[in-house]
């Protein structure tokens, strides 16, 4: 897990170029982290880690890390999370500030592979174009692709490559902010990598995350990926015109969301027949304070 094994150090590229080192970052400051560690599910009123169907299984997710690395001890574990987690929070409390002293509101989208967000994301641009300005960062592995689909539509995008990274991190969004045009209420969209583990764990400095659920995938899913989900300010559940062809409980699948997240709204949505997304632009249309911290 990105926590503890720092993955993708000195992959980034933005827009195919490798960037400038990055600014130095305060002082460590441990004191009210937020660290989610096994346990704080159930703190939070949500469920904890389920232990193991029955003796033949295996779940190493109870330790004091909630996570195993082969030959590691837990404690060693926690300071790792700490001190990568730290780090991040540092440059994400940055991000935060730069966004509330431009008037920008930044959304974080998160996902498995697959689930549909940029051609979600694709449609949406296209239903406000003209309304208001909008811009998106692109997270991937490798390619352009997603950010050319974007740029397709008349939106600015840049595109970050992370390498063998799985998720985004705060201190590349803060390299490719200066690579847009943000002007003052700007929606800025940020599709991080595909990746339901570890983009929970890293605060970006966005106002709030977005969740995209596929029919495609399983109904449990939010069971089995609980952080990222009830991180999440709004699920989407999308390629809703797919259902009458899929084997897919629907009311589990809303059950599952309910039991990790029970505030969060859940919107079904398709972007090939437009279900959905005009409930989905007025949930963007809604006055809300651009991130602050």
């Amino acid at each position: 897990m990105c926590t503890v094994c720092g993955c993708g150090a000195g992959e980034l590229r933005i827009d195919g170029l490798a960037p400038l080192a990055p600014a130095a970052a305060a002082p460590l400051a441990v004191d009210g982290l937020r660290l989610r560690m096994a346990g704080d599910l159930s703190k939070q009123g949500q469920p904890s880690p389920a232990a193991p169907a029955s003796k033949q299984d295996l779940h190493f997710g109870h330790g004091p890390a909630g996570v195993h690395v082969g030959g590691v001890e837990q404690g060693r574990l926690v300071q790792l999370e700490i001190d990568i987690l730290a780090k991040n929070n540092d440059f994400a409390a940055r991000n935060r500030r730069w966004f509330a002293a431009h008037g920008v509101q930044a959304l974080n989208l998160v996902s498995s592979p697959g689930s549909g967000k940029t051609t979600l994301l694709c449609a949406t641009i296209r239903r406000l174009a003209g309304e208001r300005a909008l811009a998106v960062i692109e997270g991937d592995q490798q390619t352009a692709n997603d950010a050319e689909r974007i740029r397709a539509t008349g939106a600015p995008a840049v595109q970050i490559n992370t390498g063998k990274g799985c998720h985004l991190d705060a201190d590349m969004i803060a390299r490719a902010l200066p690579r847009l045009p943000l002007d003052p209420g700007t929606l800025l969209f940020i599709e991080n990598v595909g990746n339901l583990v570890c983009p929970a764990a890293f605060d970006l400095g966005e106002a709030a995350k977005v969740a995209i659920l596929s029919v495609t995938e399983g109904e449990d899913k939010p069971l089995k990926y609980p952080d990222i989900f009830a991180a999440a300010s709004l699920v989407l559940l999308n390629k809703s015109d797919l259902l009458p062809h899929l084997d897919f409980d629907l009311e589990y699948a809303l059950d599952c969301l309910r039991r990790v997240n029970p505030r969060a709204p859940v919107l079904s949505v398709s972007a090939k027949t437009g279900e959905g997304l005009d409930a989905w632009l007025a949930w963007l249309r809604t006055p809300a304070p651009v991130a602050a911290g």
